[in-house]
């Protein structure tokens, strides 16, 4: 049964195989000349005129009209393929390939993009809390849709962000340990006469990154001034140690060197230049400074091992090699050393990212800035 058109309505009808109201509007011409139409369906008349007007506001608002049959696994596949894995490095790729195939499209995967609505991410959102997942793993779930749909949006087949309008979950803050100082020392004496003494000793010093540290190449050390240059990070990506560009452009940086450090590292590349003598052409000459025994880079899952049996043997318990990082960001300012230089040293975007992770230590100074305007106004 044929219906009739209001003013501004497009084209409405009703449809006699199932009664449904459709509505029809014009969206212009193909390359080839072709008349392109989008269409609304509902069970009423008022419903479709509803739609119809909705979708002529947003033509009119120069806003792309919705892929109506557009899912989120569709989307999350296109992204990925044509995008995604183009632009980030493989194992990140495969990590957001990872997220999207476990935890998006199981729950939200069959969706049509254009009835997702903030509401369901938000119950995704929720459903993962409660399952257990920390809240960082849920943000990043969170993330991942929202990229794929702001992508969508560039392409012209998404309208809005319902991810983005979703509520983040907050993740409470923890304070990472720290080594004490009488802790960092002890660590110091077990490593002597260690074959990688002077790794450890150098993360502790500066803050270096494991991947970092692992990266250096002799050719990054001016052995004279004691500065090092952070260019790499050496990591594993499906299954090959690989090196990459540092973390970012900030990580990218220059580091002045402990006196001591500078000896010890002089004493490392003499028991590097012994073992590739010995090795004869059993030696692999990649240029790193920290080697395994035949010349190669160090696994950073082998590292890792390693670390804790040292520490275990300086009776020190169970520590992680990205904790030398934070003790060692933890002990230069208990040394009064400035939250800047702090965050330069360490290669952090900003300083606020390092207030938001040290900020605790400062309390000192906030109570001498404290005590220091109460001498002055009221003294």
């Amino acid at each position: 049964m044929a219906g009739h058109r209001g003013n501004g309505e497009g084209s409405v009808y009703q449809r006699s195989t199932d009664n449904r109201w459709i509505g029809a509007v014009t969206l212009g011409y193909d390359a080839n000349g072709r008349q392109q139409r989008k269409a609304v369906t509902a069970k009423t008349r008022s419903e479709v005129v509803q739609k119809l007007n909705k979708l002529q506001r947003q033509i009119d608002d120069g806003l792309p009209a919705p892929d109506t049959t557009l899912t989120v696994s569709q989307l999350l596949t296109r992204w990925y393929e044509d995008v995604l894995r183009h632009q980030v490095s493989a194992s990140a790729a495969s990590n957001y390939k990872s997220v999207a195939d476990n935890h998006i499209v199981p729950t939200l995967g069959r969706k049509k993009i254009v009835n997702l609505t903030p509401g369901d991410v938000d119950r995704l959102i929720s459903s993962k809390l409660d399952f257990g997942l920390s809240p960082s793993t849920v943000r990043r779930i969170r993330a991942v849709l929202s990229q794929a749909l702001s992508q969508g949006i560039r392409w012209g087949v998404v309208v809005r962000n319902a991810a983005a309008l979703s509520r983040s979950p907050k993740i409470p803050r923890r304070e990472g340990r720290t080594l004490t100082p009488e802790q960092a020392r002890r660590l110091l004496d077990t490593l002597k006469g260690h074959r990688n003494e002077a790794l450890y000793a150098l993360m502790l010093s500066t803050g270096l990154r494991r991947g970092e540290a692992l990266g250096l190449q002799w050719k990054d050390y001016d052995a004279e001034a004691g500065i090092l240059i952070v260019r790499r990070s050496l990591k594993r990506e499906q299954g090959v140690l690989i090196t990459s560009d540092t973390k970012t452009s900030k990580s990218r940086r220059a580091i002045n060197v402990p006196l001591p450090m500078m000896a010890a590292l002089k004493t490392h590349k003499g028991r590097q230049a012994e073992e590739r003598l010995s090795l004869g052409k059993a030696w692999q000459n990649t240029g790193f400074i920290f080697t395994t025994s035949i010349g190669t880079p160090i696994d950073p899952r082998n590292l890792n091992r390693e670390f804790r049996s040292i520490c275990i043997e300086a009776d020190l318990g169970n520590w992680h090699p990205h904790e030398l990082r934070h003790s060692a960001a933890s002990l230069m300012l208990a040394q009064g050393i400035q939250l800047q230089v702090v965050s330069d040293v360490l290669g952090h975007a900003s300083i606020r990212m390092t207030a938001d992770v040290y900020g605790h230590i400062l309390a000192p100074d906030r109570k001498a800035a404290a005590d220091a305007m109460s001498d002055l106004l009221w003294n």
